[in-house]
């Protein structure tokens, strides 16, 4: 009897908002510190304005990732809207944005166990977090993944102490707002001091909303109409909650108190309102959601450096899974001795960590709203089931924009720790991307090392020792260079799929204009389906393809046409026949008559 091929179950609303929502949500337990700490009783307000602003990017990501419902984010946008290595830098800062998360989220969950035992000495807080890191890794490549409902079984204990938090400290307004008057006294009169204050105070607190991307690397996983749920309630859970408990704490406890308890806030605050029953409630709490981002970070880089690799925008030799486990060591592995290097770096100190992981989170929300931009320009014809007006757009823009730059003034620092790490990334994709040149230099310099050698040799006698040792020069040269030229083979003669819809110049010279430009492949295919026979397009692309095979020489150029429909199945089908991997077939853009999805396809690339 033949088995049938299991088919994954699909994530219902409230399993994809914990997921995500445990993500964005952590960052309750100490963005109000931060706030706090660069505008003290301005912080609500300040928290309001970053709730404001998420709410354009609610928009902004629901066109963009209902247009395109791939895995993959920033990258997966900027990939099917503009040039691979565009994507790539996009790419570059979510994995900063994962290196922040995980080594934030870590800190700060041993920070609150610290408080437990405070007479222990800090260094232990490092080491604490660097043996979480070690143990998350280990976890990863063991393969213990993220567990939905485990997910949401956290996420209701997260909300729920939340929600008890909130209400005794409701309960202890009923005392009077001398606390909150006394700290309201500080705030800034003049309104250039004010405003200043408040630029860099939403800034900072834009670290509120990082994880909001999350739930748009795994939309594939998602059942259809569950994605802008998923934003809503996230959305929902930070306008009421970080407000509410920045104003609580600026409401019960002094500025300065917050400061000094700015790593386990929450924690402080439950003990002054109900004992060590609230705070160790939190210090629990905040330990396994914390815990959680950190796993998340594991399992989201993996994936997003596997596409990568996939895509020939990093090395391959990432790809190397455990053969027991069928896990990516190599990554995983590599993501730790990252993360380890820059809790070293910053010393753990909690706003240099915070700075990095706002101008990363910050760097790829700003690229998903230029990725929005490039959709409506270069994509018009692409299906969509929302619009995000372009005012939207531009204001969502100007706001993460302008909290880069705001962190970069609170302290330029922040910028160094980044560029320190997201230069060497865009370094190695670099390399990666222009592998074909770097290798066909290679080679010319071996060729050129040859021939001088042959050159010395005329004036020698074949006894010589010299003669003999240059020889074997030469023989391991040969060798080196049979290697690279093998190198370069095995990259070239990977081909590339393109489906046309008929006769277009204009849109074929772009289409073949991207492969050119991203892809080392020599040979293109270029597929025509037909449902009835028409000879005059058949002639008409014929003579397009003529055009672009004098345009192009270095293309090997070789036209399929065939009767049927595109379809899911077609690309599948194409995809075995000529053993090419579906993210190396190129399409146009759907159109709102097609009623399969980017999804259904399986994740080929849209280029025109």
């Amino acid at each position: 009897m033949r088995s049938k091929r299991k088919i994954p179950k699909k994530l219902g609303q409230w399993l994809s908002t914990a997921i995500c929502g445990n993500d964005i949500t952590s960052s309750c337990l100490y963005v109000s510190a931060i706030a706090a700490f660069y505008v003290g009783a301005l912080a609500p307000i300040v928290l309001l304005i970053v709730a404001l602003i998420l709410y354009f990017y609610r928009k902004i990501y629901t066109e963009v990732v209902e247009a395109l419902p791939l895995n993959g984010g920033a990258y997966n946008c900027l990939l099917n809207s503009t040039s691979k290595f565009s994507a790539a830098l996009a790419a570059c800062m979510t994995i900063l944005s994962y290196i922040a998360t995980a080594v934030i989220s870590a800190k700060i969950a041993v920070s609150y166990l610290h408080s437990l035992a405070p007479s222990l000495p800090m260094i232990s807080v490092i080491i604490g977090t660097i043996i979480i890191l070690a143990l998350f890794a280990t976890l990863n490549i063991i393969g213990i993944g993220e567990s939905s409902i485990v997910a949401f079984i956290i996420f209701l204990l997260h909300i729920s102490t939340l929600t008890t938090l909130c209400l005794f400290g409701a309960g202890r307004l009923f005392d009077g707002f001398e606390i909150f008057w006394a700290n309201w006294a500080n705030v800034p009169t003049g309104w250039d001091q004010l405003s200043v204050t408040l630029f860099l105070g939403v800034s900072a607190a834009l670290l509120g909303i990082s994880g909001f991307e999350s739930s748009a690397n795994f939309v594939e996983e998602q059942k259809p109409g569950v994605f802008r749920k998923t934003l809503r309630n996230m959305w929902v859970a930070i306008f009421i909650f970080n407000p509410l408990i920045s104003f609580l704490s600026i409401s019960l406890i002094p500025v300065s108190e917050i400061t000094q308890n700015q790593e386990q806030l929450l924690a402080y605050m439950g003990g002054i309102l109900a004992g060590d029953f609230l705070h160790d409630l939190i210090v629990l709490d905040a330990f396994l959601v914390l815990s959680g981002a950190v796993l998340t970070s594991y399992i989201g880089v993996t994936g997003l450096v596997r596409r990568m690799s996939i895509d020939h925008v990093l090395p391959n030799f990432l790809l190397k899974q455990n053969k027991r486990r069928g896990t990516y060591h190599r990554i995983t592995i590599g993501f730790f001795l990252l993360c380890t290097s820059i809790l070293l770096l910053t010393g753990g100190d909690l706003f240099s960590i915070a700075g990095v992981y706002t101008i990363s989170f910050l760097g790829v929300m700003s690229l998903f709203a230029l990725g929005n931009i490039l959709l409506k320009i270069n994509r018009k014809e692409l299906k969509r089931t929302f619009r995000a007006g372009w005012i939207t757009v531009l204001i969502g823009l100007c706001a993460t924009v302008s909290g880069i730059v705001g962190n970069i003034i609170i302290d330029y620092k922040n910028l160094i720790y980044f560029l320190s790490y997201f230069v060497p990334t865009v370094l190695v994709v670099s390399i990666v991307y222009a592998r074909i040149k770097l290798l066909k230099s290679i080679v010319y310099l071996e060729n050129k090392l040859m021939g001088r050698i042959f050159i010395w040799q005329k004036n020698k006698t074949p006894t010589s020792v010299s003669f003999s040792l240059e020889n074997k020069l030469l023989d391991r040269i040969f060798i080196w260079r049979s290697i690279v030229i093998d190198k370069i083979m095995d990259i070239i003669t990977q081909e590339v799929l393109v489906f046309t819809r008929g006769g277009n110049l204009p849109k074929l010279r772009r289409a073949f204009d991207y492969i050119i430009k991203n892809e080392d492949s020599q040979k293109v295919y270029v597929v025509y389906l037909q449902g009835e026979k028409n000879d005059e397009v058949i002639k008409n692309l014929k003579a397009d393809l003529e055009v672009l095979d004098r345009t192009y020489p270095e293309i090997d150029i070789e036209f399929i046409c065939r009767q049927g429909s595109f379809g899911p199945e077609v690309v599948r089908q194409f995809s075995k026949e000529f053993n090419i991997p579906i993210n190396n077939i190129f399409i146009g853009s759907p159109e709102e008559k097609h009623r399969f999805t980017i999804q259904e396809l399986g994740g080929v690339r849209v280029i025109f």
